[in-house]
């Protein structure tokens, strides 16, 4: 009986260790914004909106003043997040074909990609013939399928983008709880809301997005919801909700929000804060980042109530850099915005903050990628990434901490089809093929990329060239062709880049 009794004591021990250390691994917070430019928000020196809640992460944390997106484009660049690699290597290079998925054709998403097969809108690049829907691949592991795998609950809240096929949905890709769209891009709240400011732009790619997103399905966990409110505060009520329900286990939350992306939408109250600005569209652009600062403040003020900021890495950035197209964001002094590989398409406000591990008020200097959240993910839980891929981002904790002085990255990449980019210390080069021209900045002396370089420092181009030449022939073939070619107005030119 003694000794019956001393091993139930050392089994019951050893479960309530094993619960007690599995209570202690971090949670992870994930913060996304949509088109959000590198100088929108107020520690990155924004004089006109106040960002409090988003200012408040990097006083606790650090503020990276080189963090570079994968891609200027929305859905590429997630999809290099969530998986911590390049989205060349698997062939995700241009955005996804999405369609809206309203609520009639929620179940009818695999007749709509029979329709599109048919029509030749997907490239089939693989040997057996198989036809890849437009997004994920079924063999990419993102970082929640790893951290669920480990013991984590998962959730994602926001905007997914990343393909509409079985094996592409959030619950196929490692979340426990869904809630938010598919598309691109969605409504925010009815356009006959009183209460609510539509501010149109006269844009070729703002006018689709309100008769086609209008009727994309909210969706929780696959079924089709109704909603009322203001997506973005609905979007901080649902974090705010999934952090109460897991509170007692280590999860992770991932807020891709699509503020402040199109179609401008925004609380008439939180307009007239701005009435001061008089350009209409400024005006609804300032009124969304502030809602969304207000959302990330509700997720921040839930993890101080229950205690878990203590031991919480919050992760904050932006898929790209501002829509300029929109005219509501120039992201001067940098060159350009989305859609581009000039700083302005690429370069965004990247914080991160966990208490004890990083430095309170920090900046840091050297660059680093939208990559490196999957690394540092996996590298604060204590999770070795999987095995027989390539990963490309590298824990940041280390040097961002001081206990490591060397640059995370040596070099940094870019490609888009025919719009290319490679940064190699403080040099840059731009290739855009199909304008047949090719940029070398010193970015050390002219983070504006204003002055071209090229001529004086001949060997340099032709290095940083053949860099990316090596790179490239790393990389898959795209899987699907882009979409359209943008001309988008750079300064003083016009330049075409893909999509």
């Amino acid at each position: 009986m003694l000794l019956r009794a001393i091993t139930i004591f050392f089994l019951v021990f050893s479960i309530n260790a094993h619960v007690l250390q599995a209570q202690q691994k971090p949670n992870i917070v994930f913060i996304l914004a949509d088109d959000l430019g590198y100088h929108d928000i107020g520690t990155y020196g924004n004089k006109v909106v106040p960002t409090p809640h988003i200012d408040s992460l990097a006083l606790s944390g650090v503020k990276m003043l080189n963090g570079y997106c994968t891609s200027p484009i929305c859905s590429p660049s997630r999809a290099a997040i969530l998986t911590g690699r390049y989205q060349q290597r698997f062939g995700f290079e241009f955005q996804e074909k999405d369609a809206p998925i309203g609520k009639l054709s929620l179940m009818q998403k695999k007749k709509f990609y029979r329709r599109a097969h048919k029509e030749g809108d997907i490239i089939d690049l693989s040997k057996d013939s198989i036809v890849v829907p437009n997004g994920l691949p079924k063999d990419e592991i993102t970082l929640a399928q790893v951290l669920k795998q480990n013991g984590y609950k998962t959730g994602a809240i926001g905007k997914w983008n990343l393909g509409v096929a079985d094996y592409q949905l959030p619950g196929a890709k490692g979340f426990d709880y869904f809630y938010g769209f598919y598309a691109a891009a969605g409504l925010y709240a009815s356009e006959k809301d009183p209460t609510i400011v539509n501010q149109h732009i006269d844009d070729i790619l703002d006018r689709p997005t309100w008769f086609r997103h209008k009727y994309s399905a909210l969706v929780r966990n696959g079924e089709a919801v109704d909603e009322t409110e203001y997506l973005t505060n609905k979007f901080g009520e649902e974090a705010v909700a999934f952090i109460e329900q897991n509170k007692s286990s280590p999860f992770f939350l991932y807020v891709p929000f699509n503020a402040p992306h199109t179609p401008f939408q925004a609380p008439k109250d939180i307009v007239a804060r701005f009435s001061n600005v008089a350009e209409p569209q400024k005006q609804v652009y300032y009124a969304m980042i502030t809602a969304l600062d207000d959302a990330i403040g509700k997720i921040i003020g839930k993890l101080k109530e229950t205690g878990l900021d203590k031991n919480t890495l919050i992760i904050f950035t932006s898929d790209n850099g501002g829509a300029t197209y929109t005219t509501a964001t120039d992201n001067e002094p940098l060159k350009g915005g989305k859609m581009c590989e000039f700083d302005g398409g690429i370069k965004v406000p990247y914080i991160m903050s966990y208490a004890d591990k990083i430095p309170a008020g920090a900046t840091y200097q050297s660059p680093v990628s939208t990559l490196d959240i999957f690394s540092t993910a996996v590298g604060v839980a204590g999770i070795a990434a999987p095995a027989g891929k390539v990963y490309d981002g590298v824990n940041l904790l280390p040097f961002v901490s001081g206990e490591n002085s060397n640059a995370p990255h040596d070099i940094l990449y870019w490609r888009n089809g025919y719009s290319k980019a490679i940064r190699k210390g403080e040099y840059k080069l731009y290739i855009n093929e199909k304008e047949k021209v090719e940029f070398l900045y010193d970015l050390s002396k002219d983070p504006g990329e204003r002055n071209d370089v090229s001529t004086n420092f001949p060997e340099k181009a032709k290095e940083l060239k053949a860099d990316l030449n090596r790179w490239e022939e790393t990389l898959g073939k795209p899987m699907w062709k882009s979409r359209f070619h943008f001309r988008l107005k750079v300064r003083d030119r016009y330049f075409i880049f893909p999509t």
